[in-house]
């Protein structure tokens, strides 16, 4: 298989499993649930915004490039979860 495609699948698997249950998802699920509003209309909005928001990723990510290879990203990334996990739970047993 030419290694294009294998770095396409690749992407597309990660983002696809990274997008599976995350609140973009179940925002959308919640609108497609409400009758007031149309499947096709929350998909093409759902849609619009995904391919908005990935498209500023992928310009930021490349004309940033050369300043994000010297900030740990992971590690930020990695640390940014966490307090949102903590953040998370906090507020539950806050309820």
């Amino acid at each position: 298989m030419h290694p294009e495609i294998l770095k396409l699948i690749a992407i597309f698997g990660a983002v696809f499993v990274a997008e599976l249950g995350d609140k973009t998802q179940l925002a959308t699920l919640l609108f497609a649930s409400d009758s007031k509003h149309s499947p096709v209309l929350v998909f093409i909005a759902a849609a619009g915004a995904l391919c908005l928001s990935t498209a500023l990723a992928v310009f930021i990510g490349s004309t940033g490039a050369a300043y994000l290879s010297r900030v740990p990203l992971k590690l930020i990334a990695g640390l940014g979860f966490l307090l949102l996990g903590i953040w998370t739970l906090v507020d539950y047993w806050r309820a």
